[in-house]
């Protein structure tokens, strides 16, 4: 247990930042399970048109560094070809 004031305060701010993470990272799971339920029934209207906004999500993400911005690129691109298999 934290036993000086400022270790105290730090354990609050952890913990606040673990929720926002948290967040984050089931809001980028969840985007890129959207655009995967997409491409699976081939519909790929809907799939270019999410596309920009699931690159702005995914983005955003990376800048906080909840993700690393390689594993955010390998993933669009990755989505991308996908899109452009159709």
């Amino acid at each position: 247990m934290a036993n000086t004031k400022s270790a105290i305060k730090t354990n609050r701010r952890i913990s606040r930042e673990t929720i926002v993470n948290k967040l984050r990272k089931s809001r980028f799971k969840n985007a890129i399970k959207k655009m995967n339920v997409l491409i699976e029934k081939k519909n790929k209207k809907e799939a270019l048109s999410f596309l920009p906004k699931l690159n702005s999500e995914i983005m955003r993400i990376a800048k906080t560094g909840v993700i690393k911005k390689g594993n955010a690129s390998r993933n669009l691109s990755r989505i991308t070809k996908k899109i452009n298999a159709l």
